[in-house]
């Protein structure tokens, strides 16, 4: 079948289409209806289906004969460290681990907080919580004390796992200190921490609290796949809110097996035995859906990498590993290109490897801009798919089916819908507009399976961020239009999240942190377009009458408030100190003008009628010019 034949189909008959699908995984209790309504009128997919997605992950890879192919390669650049692991061998080591966490007391329904490097234990934790129908909530290594203590106070995990530390570059981060301190902040007590020892830093064990990840295994016999419902929760993933709280996106098991599945050969054209690499990092929706669920579900072979584009140790570092593990497709972020490129403009490094194993390059998680698409294009001689979707959906909402039927290419979109998503484009007060013109990014429900049901234990949020501004559509807070010829152009988030080298971050939340300074009367984070990392966040500041510290000093020590409660990945370097911020007449600060400027002239924009100093607008065009941000 065509690509138009399969994405109609998947409209017109969408219960039928995901039934098919469905089909294709070994349930323990196969569903009996694809789509139905939960007593609280959401819409849930296989109700009454039972499965365990760790043992379609793994057993039933064993099962069928294929347990000697591998399923895991880890390459540590920074450690030096390589093992391997089969299906039987992560299988067992995943039964093992879901028997020490048993032993802890973790159950069906418990969640447990993961808080891990790119090593192969944080792969194998996930798994085994997935075999006992806990619910796990990986949190990223590199996030600070305070980010980890929001997510712990909402999950109310009853453990978290960690090691003694991450390796950025040549940099060791001891992750004891951050768990300690976010335990401190947090009022939820988790039982206790579980702590992979690594030889970069040692764990100060707190006695009936810390445990040695090598000692409980030891002691734990190995536990079965628990059935549960298609419904229950597999994962937690928090994502950046615009009121600074992260949201809980909710991941139902058996619509995310069915979608995963499906989207490994469709979109990315991949089959049991292949090799997919997906450099990200288990922390992010990426990491979740492409290097851990979907690859294994798929039977395919993952590659967890611990590393770098660059420094690790040199621009050369992604073409070893596709070289050298014979991966058949790629998929990172543009920014870990836009890294490659910076160091070796004329990929003269592409040239010590053999990469001709490789049939297709993926990216996602920002814009793919121009320069990056052609230089890669250029580079590579092979097709780069720009693709676009959301921790939100778990999976793509548009993508090339190079699966299917791959299309041409048009610089700037993520080519087509994929099968499920009815994408709509509606303005503002939620009307469908013509082909070419710009509005609000929708997709008329219902949602394809994989996609959140709800948020952790906040179904109203759930609702008002997703679905009370265009009723029996999911509002995805995306700008974009649709052409002529269906192609999807996303342009850009209509809040105020901005994305940074592919880390979703709110400025809703900086500006909380950086309005406790005591030198802050008001501020402004905007996100300003950048060449390597895509966007990078600015704050506009106003100080308080009296405060006699220079610029200089508020700058450095704002950066440090945002590096101490978020992480140094959020990037905040710049810092302009203005005497007043754009405002409306009620009050409310024009953020989108601040970002606005960034890209035009002063006398390009039109000041709005509403606005209650225009003067003010100049200043921040003075601020952004010295600070050489335009």
């Amino acid at each position: 079948m065509s690509y138009r034949e399969i994405y109609e189909a998947s409209l017109r008959d969408p219960e039928g289409f995901w039934m098919e699908q469905a089909q294709q995984l070994s349930w323990m209790e196969p569903p009996r209806q694809a789509l139905s309504q939960d007593e609280e009128g959401r819409q849930r997919w296989f109700r009454g289906g039972r499965l365990n997605v760790s043992q379609l992950a793994l057993d039933a890879h064993v099962n069928a004969g294929r347990g000697e192919q591998n399923a895991l390669l880890y390459d540590s650049p920074v450690t030096g460290n390589r093992s391997a692991y089969t299906y039987r061998e992560l299988r067992d080591a995943v039964a093992y681990a879901a028997g020490m966490l048993r032993d802890l007391g973790v159950g069906h329904g418990d969640r447990v907080v993961i808080y891990m490097p790119m090593i192969p234990e944080a792969v194998i934790a996930m798994l085994a919580c997935a075999r006992l129908g806990a619910i796990h909530s990986v949190v990223f290594g590199g996030f600070a004390a305070n980010e980890l203590a929001t997510r712990i106070d909402d999950a109310q995990p009853r453990l978290v796992i960690s090691a003694s530390c991450g390796i950025e570059f040549d940099r060791i981060i001891p992750y004891q200190p951050l768990i300690d301190e976010a335990l401190q902040r947090a009022g939820h007590a988790p039982e206790h921490v579980v702590y992979v020892p690594r030889p970069q830093a040692a764990v100060s064990w707190t006695p009936g609290r810390d445990l040695d990840w090598h000692e409980q295994m030891a002691r734990a016999a190995p536990a079965e796949p628990v059935p549960v419902d298609a419904t229950d929760p597999l994962y937690i993933l928090y994502t950046s809110g615009t009121t600074g709280k992260p949201k809980g996106v909710v991941r139902d098991s058996g619509g995310y097996a069915v979608a995963l599945n499906w989207s490994m050969g469709a979109v990315y054209d991949m089959h049991p035995g292949e090799i997919f690499w997906t450099a990200s990092d288990v922390g992010w929706i990426v990491g979740h859906s492409y290097i851990v669920y979907g690859p294994l579900i798929r039977g395919c072979t993952t590659i967890v990498y611990e590393g770098k584009p660059v420094r690790t140790p040199d621009a050369g570092a992604f073409w070893r590993v596709i070289s050298e593990y014979r991966a058949k497709a790629f998929f990172t972020a543009p920014t870990a290109f836009r890294a490659v490129k910076k160091e070796d403009p004329e990929a003269r490094l592409l040239g010590d490897y053999d990469i001709s194993c490789l049939e297709n390059v993926f990216v996602a998680g920002e814009r793919l801009d121009p320069p990056t698409y052609e230089w890669l294009a250029d580079t590579l001689q092979r097709p780069v798919i720009d693709h676009w979707w959301q921790t939100e959906t778990g999976w793509p909402i548009v993508a090339n089916p190079m699966g299917i039927e791959p299309m041409p290419v048009k610089s700037g979109s993520a080519t087509l819908p994929v099968a499920g998503y009815d994408i709509r484009i509606l303005d503002d007060s939620g009307r469908e507009v013509p082909a070419g013109e710009q509005g609000n990014l929708a997709i008329r429900l219902p949602l394809p399976p994989g996609c959140l049901p709800t948020l952790w234990h906040d179904e109203a949020r759930f609702r008002q961020s997703y679905l009370d501004r265009f009723p029996g559509y999911y509002d995805t807070s995306d700008a974009g239009y649709i052409d002529e010829d269906g192609y999807v152009f996303v342009m850009g988030r209509v809040d105020d999240v901005i994305n940074v080298a592919g880390h979703r971050l709110s400025t809703g939340e900086m500006e909380e942190i950086i309005g406790n300074h005591r030198a802050v009367a008001e501020c402004a984070v905007v996100g300003i377009q950048d060449e390597y990392k895509g966007e990078l966040p600015v704050a506009f500041v106003v100080p308080k009458d009296g405060v006699e510290l220079s610029a200089e000093r508020i700058e450095e020590e704002l950066a440090q408030m945002i590096r101490n409660e978020i992480g140094a990945f959020a990037a905040l370097r710049r810092v302009a100190v203005v005497d007043k911020l754009p405002k409306t007449r009620s009050g409310k600060i024009l953020r989108k003008s601040i970002r606005t400027l960034a890209g035009q002239e002063r006398e390009q924009l039109a000041t709005p009628s509403t606005i209650d100093d225009p003067t003010s607008l100049d200043e921040i065009d003075e601020a952004m010019q010295a600070y050489g941000l335009r």
